[in-house]
Formats: structure tokens, C-alpha cells, sequence
């Protein structure tokens, strides 16, 4: 009887072992991180306009709103450096004043912008940079989402699950049903 027992714990054992060793991909730990900023508090707009004068290749952003100029800054000066730079937004926020301003300046700059066909339904607050960084929360790219709001952002360092959030934005842009061109 205590023969058999060992069997199975063995047996179970091995299977535990293997779902473990199959469920986790390769390189799940190599160089992934999540960094968690506040607003008010950690002046979360502030460290994503630094993150973006850090891209390399590209920055892609779906966001609802975009009116923080530190951010439209580093986005424009992103551009001249070489970095593609395309943005995704509400229609619907175009009512704004602000958002009128900041994507038209971006515009100007040469960024290609798109905006949803499906009004008010944009609340995705995404970036994606260079195949490495990706973020998310609630925190709108805005000066109240980086000094008044109570708001959240993540900075995932991750591969994974960055081509995963690229590959979502470039669907999205590729998507001529639901989004179009902003002119």
C-alpha cells in the first residue's frame, strides 16, 4: 500500500511539476517590471512625458484625453528625433477646447491622429514604446490626470506583454470601421 502511495505522490508530483514549467513562458522573468504612480501624489503625467523623451523607434497612444503640454511636448519632440509617434482618441472629446489645441499642434508637428467612429466609447488609456514599455490605468494625459485627480498609471518593462499592447494599437489603427483619420 505504501508503494502504491508513493506512485501517486510521484506521479502527481511530476504533473504538478510539468504544468508549472509549461504554464510559465521561458523568459517570464527576464527584465519585467511594473512601476505604480499616483495623482496627485507622484505626478504620474511628469514621468510619462520622460518616458517619451526616452523612445527609441516608436510611441503608440490610445487615449481618451491628451491636453497636458509637457506631454504634447515630449511627443512632438519624439517626432523630430525620428520616433513614429500615432495617436488614437475620442471624437467625442474634440468638443474640447484643449483637446483641439493639443492634437492640433500634434498635427501640425506631422503625427497622424485617429479617432473613433463610436463616440464616447474610447477608454483605453494605453501607450506602447519601442517593443519594451507599456502603460495603463485611468489616468488621462491631461494636467488634471497629473496634479488633481485621483489617478492611477502603470509602467509595465515587459516584452510580453508590450507586443501584445502593440499589436492591439495596430489593429486598432489598421480598424478603418471604427476609427478614421483626424484631418
Amino acid at each position: 500500500m505504501a508503494h502504491v502511495l508513493r506512485q501517486v505522490v510521484a506521479a502527481l508530483g511530476a504533473a504538478i511539476w510539468l504544468t508549472v514549467v509549461l504554464a510559465v513562458p521561458p523568459d517570464a522573468n527576464a527584465a519585467s517590471s511594473v512601476e505604480i504612480y499616483y495623482a496627485p501624489d507622484d505626478l504620474p503625467g511628469e514621468r510619462l512625458a520622460a518616458l517619451y523623451g526616452k523612445a527609441r523607434r516608436y510611441i503608440y497612444v490610445a487615449i481618451y484625453g491628451i491636453t497636458y503640454p509637457p506631454i504634447v511636448k515630449a511627443l512632438v519632440a519624439a517626432h523630430k528625433r525620428g520616433v513614429d509617434v500615432r495617436v488614437i482618441s475620442d471624437r467625442e472629446r474634440l468638443n474640447d477646447l484643449k483637446q483641439q489645441a493639443a492634437l492640433g499642434t500634434l498635427r501640425l508637428a506631422g503625427i497622424p491622429i485617429k479617432v473613433n467612429r463610436h463616440e464616447n466609447l474610447m477608454h483605453l488609456k494605453q501607450v506602447v514604446m519601442d517593443d519594451e514599455i507599456n502603460t495603463s490605468g485611468s489616468m488621462n494625459q491631461t494636467g488634471s490626470g497629473n496634479r488633481y485627480n485621483d489617478e492611477r498609471l502603470d509602467v509595465f518593462t515587459d516584452p510580453i506583454t508590450s507586443a501584445k499592447a502593440r499589436d492591439k494599437f495596430l489593429s486598432m489603427w489598421k480598424d478603418t470601421e471604427r476609427y478614421q483619420d483626424w484631418k
